[in-house]
This record gives structure tokens, sequence and C-alpha cells, in this order.
């Protein structure tokens, strides 16, 4: 099986060949030119493999929750080879990317949702993959629902924006933390593989990013705290 993963889910822009289990990746960051960017450096790889897009067999992509407009250009990217190709997709939830990323087994997921409010899920893997001990969910960092026991690891941007309020929330439940740990192309394509495998892509029709939450900005009133 051969399938493209594109993670832009935040400031990072990430691409990923899966080719019979063998990964090979690119990412920088890229600021707001996730579009400008995700396309070449797509193009780079197939190119290094010496392969074209015609020989995808599948695509999987980040699906969410993080930056709007990140998560619709990774969709929109995913979408465009799938329907060219008449090939599946799969969307793999960015705080489970998240929480490969980090290597642990036991993971507290938290993206800056902005806001004052972060992207946060307990997570912890079991031997068919990541189970949820905690749903996503958008919250902010004071009403973070407390996980079972102790020893999470904390990763994502979410502890580097409200690590004295998270930490006060979490306590002896939080361990070690890695604020710069971020979803990546290579994360979702390893998702991806068995999932694809089992055959649980969609048409691309069907694929749509999972914000979580609706609101993209604070009311001038809410700015102004009151």
């Amino acid at each position: 099986m051969r399938f493209a993963a594109v993670e832009t889910s935040g400031e990072w822009c990430s691409v990923a060949l899966w080719a019979d289990g063998e990964i090979s990746a690119l990412e920088r960051r890229a600021g707001v030119k996730h579009a400008e960017l995700v396309l070449p450096m797509l193009e780079r790889l197939l190119a290094a493999r010496r392969m074209s897009a015609r020989e995808l067999d599948a695509v999987a992509f980040g699906a969410g929750p993080g930056s709007f407009t990140g998560l619709r250009i990774a969709c929109g990217v995913a979408q465009g080879l799938a329907f060219a190709r008449g090939i599946p997709l799969l969307g793999v939830p960015t705080l489970e990317a998240l929480a490969e990323e980090s290597g642990a087994g036991r993971v507290l997921a938290c993206l800056d949702a902005r806001m004052h409010e972060v992207y946060y899920a307990a997570l912890e893997r079991g031997p068919s993959g990541w189970c949820a001990a905690i749903e996503t969910q958008c919250v902010a960092p004071a009403a973070a629902p407390l996980p079972a026991g102790g020893g999470w690891h904390g990763c994502g941007n979410g502890f580097a924006a409200y690590r004295e309020a998270l930490a006060a929330r979490l306590g002896d439940a939080l361990g070690r933390v890695s604020p710069e740990t971020h979803a990546s192309a290579v994360a979702v394509a390893r998702l991806a593989a068995p999932r694809l495998a089992a055959g649980e892509g969609v048409d691309a029709a069907l694929a749509a990013p999972l914000y979580v939450r609706d609101k993209v900005a604070l009311t001038t009133q809410e700015r102004g705290g009151r």
C-alpha cells in the first residue's frame, strides 16, 4: 500500500509518504504559508521516491482540532488528491497524532485553542491503538477534566501557553511535559496505515475537518473583559 499523509493543523507544514511500511517525510515551520508549501513539499517527496501521485492508493490527513485554516488546507489537499484518482482518504484526529508523536503510553494532549481555551484529551495506548480516557474537547485550562491516576505525559503547545494554569489544575496527575511536541504527518501515516488496510478510508466527498469549536474569535466585548 502506498499513501500520502498531510498535517497542517498548527504552525508546522508536514507531509509524508508511506510505501509498503517505509516512511519518508518533510516538514518545516510554515507560519501562514501552509497553502504555498504543502503541495511542493509533497511533490519533492514523490520525486525522491521516484513515484507519481497516480501511484497512490489512499490519502490521510490531520483532521483536527487545530487552526481552522490549516485544517481546511489539509482536508482540501487530501480531497483534491483523492477525487482526481478515485482513491479513499482518512482523517486522523490531531490529538491522537500528537500522542503518537510523543512516544509515551499515557498522554494528556493539549493544544492552544486561543481565546483562553485549549483543545484537550487524555489518551492511552492499547493493544489496538489509542483509546480516549477523556474525549477531545475545548475547555478553559483551569477546567480541564482530571484523568485517573498519575504519570500522564503532557504534550503540545497548550502546555507552553498555559503551563502554570494546567499544572495547578492537573496536579499529581501530570508527569513529564513536552510543550514542543507537535502532530506530524509521520504520526498521521503510522495511525492511518492499519486503518486504511482495514478498509476504513472513505470517499473524498465525505471528508471533513474536526473543528470541535465553531467560534473563531472573541467579540469586542469579550476582548475588553466585560
